[in-house]
């Protein structure tokens, strides 16, 4: 086993002359962050956290989906709600997953036990060290 890096994300972020509105790039698609009026923003887009949770309930329905169509099993439709709440300097995700097609208790058990490994979901639980440098104007 190596200790081999693999960049399994990228994003980019640039903020203008217009408060808090972010125009994000990931890739070939474009999107779009504010904070909320109560914050001073526009509400032109998704906050960082329901951002970040996005990613999370995406994550969860990808892989789950993925993990019955391995197993042939018959998942028509996942539905993920989450949820970050803050009390001091704690924080905590309350995640709620619907399963509809023809599965069984057992099939339902194991699909809700590997939400709990889905990679965006291990990531959160296990922290992320996050290096920051200082990138020089026009800077890639």
């Amino acid at each position: 086993m190596t200790d081999e890096q693999t960049l399994v994300g990228r994003v980019s972020a640039h903020l203008g002359e217009v408060d808090f509105a972010v125009d994000l790039r990931a890739g070939k698609h474009r999107l779009l962050a504010d904070e909320p009026s109560s914050h001073g923003g526009s509400d032109a887009g998704p906050g960082p956290f329901s951002l970040t949770l996005s990613g999370l309930a995406a994550c969860t329905a990808i892989t789950l989906r993925m993990y019955a169509q391995d197993k042939g099993w018959n998942l028509t439709a996942i539905d993920v709600r989450a949820q970050i709440f803050r009390q001091g300097a704690k924080f905590h995700i309350d995640r709620s997953i619907s399963l509809r097609g023809e599965i069984d208790e057992a099939q339902t058990a194991r699909l809700l036990a590997v939400s709990e490994k889905t990679p965006v979901t291990l990531a959160l639980k296990g922290g992320i060290e996050i290096r920051t440098v200082l990138d020089q104007p026009g800077g890639a």
